[in-house]
Formats: structure tokens, C-alpha cells, sequence
């Protein structure tokens, strides 16, 4: 599989759908709500893919006390989106840097809350996807949580009505799909559909403790599945 080519796929159709994309994805997830108990006070967060910063909003609304935030994307469009969204709100800290976290994981940091939502469906190759969480996890503090949410798509007939035919120069592991864009430009994203055995070893592989699991958000309330980890002291 060439990670490149399906990441720089990935890359093209948020391009071209940024202002759209923004437009219609302003509401904060209903799932995030069953977060809030869990979520350590002063936060350090490390929001990966953090688009137009609508999780920043959310804590900043849900919780009280001064944050510490650093959002990270790779679209310069949805970083601004953010950064206008976030400029109103003096209790966070913010930090927003464009990386393609793909090409260039991060190597230092100290978070007790890192959040990787909408993002393991857009990474490329399984034992990259592990790979992924494994080192997202050491930069998590003892006490502190990781939390990633997997796409259910291709459960969903409207989703699998998107599916586009997979071009032939390109390999392809099982659940790897294309879909298409129905909001007034043409444009393929690559995603991978984690089910539940795939979603176990994402789990494992972080080497953290999971402390909840749960389905919520789009129409039918369970479009995601959530993982809730926590590194305790002695792990």
C-alpha cells in the first residue's frame, strides 16, 4: 500500500472541501459529552486533526478553569477557521500548528487529555494505524487520558452508496474504501473502516488501560465508537 499517494488523496480532497467542510461541521459531537467525567483539571490538551477547533469550543464551554491547548491539522484553511473560532476565548491557551501527523508524528510533549477524533479512518495501513496510536500514547502524563473514535461508515447504506470504484494502480488492504463528495464539489477521500476486532487492537496497542467504550453521534446516535484510555501512575 502506498501511504503517501492515499495520504496526499486525503490531503486534495480537504483542499478542495475546506469552506464547505467547515460550514457544515459546527456542532460539537454529542459523544463528547460522555468525556466530561473523565477529563483531568488544569487540561493539557493535544487535539490531533483538529480542524476548525469545534472540540476547543466545546471544552472551553463544558468546563471551567484555564486550558492549555494545542491544536494540530494539516489544512491551513481549517486552522484558520479555527484560530478566528478561538480568539474570543482567553481562558484557553492556544497553540495551533499545521503538521502532517502522518509524515511527521510528534516526538516531545506532556498532555493529559489527547483527543484523536475523525482521523484513524484517514490513515492508511493497519500496522501504520498501530503505530499511530502507540506513539501518541507516550505523551501522555500518569493520570491523564487518550480518547480516539473510529467511523462505523460502511455500516450505514447512505455511506456505502458513496463507495467509488478503487483505481487499479493502487493496492488496498481489507475495509479500505474511497467515497465520494456530495456538497457541490467533485472530490475522493480515502477510508478505512475499523470494525470492532481492528478497534481492540488500536486499543492494545496504546499500551493504556480503557476505562470506557461507547457508541454515539450522527442520525442513529452510534456513527462512532469511542475508546476512553488512561495511563495510571504505575504504567
Amino acid at each position: 500500500m502506498s501511504i503517501n499517494e492515499l495520504n496526499q488523496l486525503n490531503q486534495a480532497f480537504y483542499r478542495i472541501t475546506a469552506e464547505a467542510f467547515d460550514a457544515t461541521r459546527g456542532n460539537a459531537w454529542p459523544g463528547w459529552e460522555k468525556l466530561l467525567p473523565y477529563l483531568p483539571i488544569p487540561l493539557r490538551v493535544l487535539d490531533v486533526g483538529c480542524g476548525n477547533g469545534r472540540f476547543a469550543r466545546f471544552l472551553a464551554e463544558s468546563l471551567t478553569g484555564e486550558m492549555s491547548y494545542h491544536g494540530v491539522d494539516s489544512n491551513p484553511t481549517l486552522l484558520d477557521k479555527a484560530r478566528a473560532a478561538l480568539q474570543d476565548m482567553p481562558q484557553i491557551s492556544v497553540k495551533l500548528e499545521q503538521r502532517d501527523m502522518i509524515q511527521q508524528p510528534i516526538e516531545d510533549g506532556a498532555y493529559n487529555l489527547i483527543a484523536i477524533f475523525g482521523v484513524l479512518h484517514h490513515i492508511p495501513g493497519k500496522d501504520y494505524r498501530q503505530k499511530f496510536v502507540n506513539n501518541l500514547a507516550q505523551y501522555v502524563t500518569p493520570g491523564g487520558i487518550l480518547v480516539f473514535s473510529c467511523w462505523r461508515f460502511y455500516e450505514y447504506p447512505r455511506f456505502r452508496d458513496r463507495i467509488a470504484p478503487w483505481p487499479d494502480n493502487l493496492q488496498r488492504e481489507q475495509h479500505d474504501y474511497l467515497l465520494d463528495w456530495r456538497q457541490g464539489k467533485n472530490a475522493l477521500r480515502y477510508c478505512h473502516y475499523i470494525n470492532d476486532a481492528e478497534h481492540q487492537e488500536l486499543v492494545d496497542a496504546t499500551g493504556l488501560t480503557q476505562v470506557l467504550t461507547y457508541r454515539a453521534d450522527g442520525k442513529s446516535g452510534d456513527m462512532n465508537r469511542y475508546s476512553v484510555l488512561r495511563r495510571f501512575a504505575d504504567s
